[in-house]
């Protein structure tokens, strides 16, 4: 038998029949660092902790329905913590305790409950570890395709966190696993691939376990120079490599060195080989499966020797050893060469009984390879039935070559789809990608279309104001202009009527009031005369005085209608432009003249905008104006009856926020009312400050 370890957290064995050569794999020996013994005392209160149980339910010399107790006592306290990464590693400890008392369906619902755990939590490590377990869980149960599966899952997590060590772990599962199937081809593949990236690592078990794989690998492929050099190179690293001491190394390897010598009936070298793997240390306590299988190679190449002196002690020792270890190939294989031993002593009833044995456990474990050996057995051991069994062979043997080249198919496919499947989920995010980047580079050239629109709104709203406000300097300045003119006037208006006063009046009066004074000491017609001729020079002089009294009062009012006559001549033009009827009332004892300019011109502008926007958008009948003045404010009051509009959710037009911005900047207030179908009356006030009453 050739053997070696690898696999999982745990090492695996592989097997070789001496006749047929079936590679089998199995697990055997548990975590490392899981293996520590516990005290056998009885548990107390104060020692029921996680830690004891874990130490308990790993204790071989405890009885196995304890150990399962703790093991589960362990589970429940675990299951009430909180999904950290604590819990998660106690959960994986509570797995590996299963494992090891070969409780397969426990250990499979505590790796079922780590997964989703492990989604929730993000947790890549846990999650290829997961798919690691669930290899070893279907490897044990000797179905290759779906250990290969899960192995080739973990691969992939592990590789994106760069885990090379695990990485290199799973890789020769897979190997085993294509071994076992005898894609040899595959295996040295994968094997390879593991020790390149056992090169980022300092890992020598997982380099010995890869070198010992393609020894067996090359014997199989009957390259046995090749087979003895890579052996050679296992033993090497065995020898002076740091492999751990309690993975016997060494002697798994003079294994399988003796193997292949007992493949080429070179009997008696493959006992040198079988008995100095014997010789090493603490074999038993360490592998005893190992132990079991040297018990066996060397009875069988005693058998080949014609040497029955320790037959069939040794094939009952090797037995004894698989049965408490609970491994089904290996008792097959011991039962086979028992019944051979007793064929050749002519006891045809014990052969063909282990034969019957081997062929029983062969089909409860489904293990088509230890079927055919064992109906090839059944048949030398009972010949009366040995056409029925004969023909059960070649039967079993064609589904058989069938089912090995679908299950090899079927390992390089599904290394081939989840290839596809990366490769097709690579370019649905390359494809999503190009996507988001097309959608991005359209939002952003839209953001940038809409930013110069806005910046050009911006600019032309800017320029409308600086327009505005230019117009509104021109409107002051000619204002200025024109009271500057209608003050030059007065002032040349006073200067005559000063001068006529002084020249023309205040001379007939000086002379007027002379001769009267003349007359005082006259008596008679004749100085009655005289004084009358002098008041009427004094009614004369009276009148002229009422003129120049009413010309100055005609220049005061002609400079407060300037305002009024702007107001009024816009009314008049507004007439012969908009379809509705326009009035407006005045109230003429308003002092205009006391009103600030500026304030003026911002009534005038705002009268403006309130007819543009009666023109384009009002569809009025009737527009009132009225100028007035009320509790010490000027106000204006804009009327009409048209459509109206829904202040609160319009949006508010430039117009409305020039006309509220121009009223603002004179300290007045603006008020709106208006609906659909309402109208829309805008009035307008200027507070005390801003006139003069």
């Amino acid at each position: 038998m050739y053997l070696l370890f690898t696999i999982f957290e745990t090492n695996t064995t592989i097997l070789k029949s001496k006749y047929l050569f079936i590679l089998i794999s199995v697990f055997y020996i548990s975590v490392t660092g899981c293996n520590k013994k516990a005290s056998l005392k009885k548990l107390s209160d104060d020692s029921d902790s996680l830690q004891t149980l874990f130490n308990l339910a790993n204790e071989d010399k405890i009885p196995y329905a304890k150990r399962h107790e703790y093991a589960e006592r362990a589970f429940s306290i675990i299951s009430k913590a909180d999904n950290d990464s604590i819990t998660r590693v106690n959960y994986f400890k509570v797995a590996n305790r299963f494992f090891n008392m070969n409780a397969m369906e426990d250990y499979r619902k505590t790796v079922d409950i780590i997964i989703p755990k492990a989604n929730q939590a993000k947790d890549t490590l846990s999650l290829a570890k997961s798919n690691e377990y669930l290899g070893d869980y279907f490897g044990k149960k000797f179905q290759s395709e779906k250990a290969y599966s899960y192995y080739f899952d973990a691969e992939k997590l592990y590789s994106v966190k760069k885990e090379y060590a695990k990485t290199a772990k799973v890789v020769l599962n897979k190997a085993i696993i294509q071994l076992n199937e005898k894609d040899f081809v595959g295996s040295e593949k994968s094997v390879f691939k593991a020790l390149k990236l056992l090169q980022k690592e300092n890992d020598e078990d997982l380099r010995y376990q890869g070198t010992n794989i393609l020894g067996i690998i090359y014997d199989e492929l009957a390259e046995y120079r090749k087979s003895i050099e890579y052996y050679n190179k296992a033993l090497q690293i065995a020898s002076t490599g740091n492999v751990s001491v309690a993975m016997q190394a060494k002697a798994t390897t003079l294994n399988n060195l003796g193997a292949l010598y007992q493949k080429e009936h070179k009997y008696k070298e493959a006992l040198g080989y079988f008995n100095q793997s014997l010789q090493q240390e603490h074999l038993y306590e360490d592998n005893p499966l190992l132990y079991g299988n040297l018990k066996y190679n060397i009875g069988y190449s005693m058998f080949k020797l014609n040497d029955y002196s320790l037959l069939p002690k040794l094939y009952y020792d090797a037995l004894k050893i698989a049965d408490s270890l609970q491994f089904a190939p290996n008792i097959i294989a011991c039962n086979l060469n028992l019944s051979e031993f007793y064929l050749v002593q002519s006891d045809t009833s014990r052969a063909y009984d282990f034969a019957s044995k081997a062929y029983f456990l062969a089909k409860t474990n489904r293990i088509p390879k230890d079927i055919l050996t064992s109906l090839k057995q059944l048949a030398l051991s009972n010949p009366k039935k040995k056409s029925d069994y004969s023909e059960q062979y070649i039967k079993i043997t064609d589904s058989l070559q069938l089912a090995e080249r679908q299950i090899r198919n079927k390992l390089g496919r599904i290394e081939y789809e989840t290839d596809q499947l990366v490769t097709e989920k690579a370019n649905l995010v390359e494809q999503r990608k190009t996507l988001i980047y097309i959608a991005l580079g359209i939002i952003l050239i839209g953001v940038f279309i809409f930013v110069i629109r806005f910046q050009a709104a911006k600019n032309r709203e800017l320029r409308l104001v600086q327009e505005q406000q230019a117009a509104n300097e021109e409107i002051y300045r000619l204002m200025i202009t024109q009271q500057d003119k209608v003050e030059e006037t007065r002032q040349a208006e006073k200067r005559r009527i000063a001068q006529e006063i002084h020249d023309g009046v205040l001379g007939k009066l000086f002379g007027t009031r002379m001769h009267l004074g003349l007359l005082n000491d006259k008596e008679g017609n004749d100085a009655k005369m005289e004084r009358v001729v002098y008041i009427d020079e004094l009614k004369t002089l009276e009148q002229e005085l009422r003129e120049i009294s009413h010309d100055l009062n005609s220049e005061k009012q002609a400079v407060a209608n300037n305002f009024v006559q702007m107001v009024m001549h816009f009314i008049d033009t507004q007439r012969t432009v908009c379809k509705a009827e326009i009035t407006i009332t005045m109230d003429k004892t308003i002092e205009w003249t006391a009103v600030d300019s500026l304030a003026k011109i911002n009534l005038y502008r705002i009268l403006q905008e309130a007819f543009q926007n009666v023109n384009k958008h009002a569809q009025a009948n009737q527009v009132n104006v009225v100028f007035d003045k009320t509790e010490g404010q000027v106000r204006l009051v804009i009327q009409d009856d048209g459509v109206g509009f829904n202040y609160t959710k319009k949006k508010k037009g430039i117009g409305m926020l020039n006309m509220r911005s121009r009223i603002s900047s004179s300290g007045g207030s603006m008020d709106v009312i208006t609906g659909l179908g309402q109208g829309t009356l805008l009035e307008f006030t200027l507070p005390m400050e801003d006139v003069v009453v």
